[in-house]
């Protein structure tokens, strides 16, 4: 039943992290093409709504697994990013 668990807690984070690597690299593609095209609003708009997304996931996965990395966002009087689980700990 544990394992089960652990498993399952897993395949999401998986899923999460391949995610948010997907909607980066998305980000990344429409921002090297905006460089040469600054006035294309289709692509802009693209930009801007897959860049909410990302941040919108992003949350949702540091709610529930911990801080991506220590360029996130942190708020809140303590460090937590120190208290997180070290990736080979999870």
């Amino acid at each position: 039943m544990i394992n089960n668990r652990y498993n399952q807690l897993f395949n999401e984070e998986s899923s999460m992290l391949l995610d948010i690597q997907k909607l980066q690299f998305a980000i990344y593609d429409l921002s090297l093409y905006l460089d040469t095209h600054p006035n294309d609003p289709v692509a802009l708009y693209k930009h801007n709504m897959l860049t909410q997304q990302l941040q919108q996931l992003r949350s949702t996965y540091e709610e529930r697994f911990g801080i991506l990395s220590i360029m996130g966002n942190e708020s809140g009087n303590t460090w937590r990013y120190i208290n997180s689980p070290w990736p080979w700990e999870r």
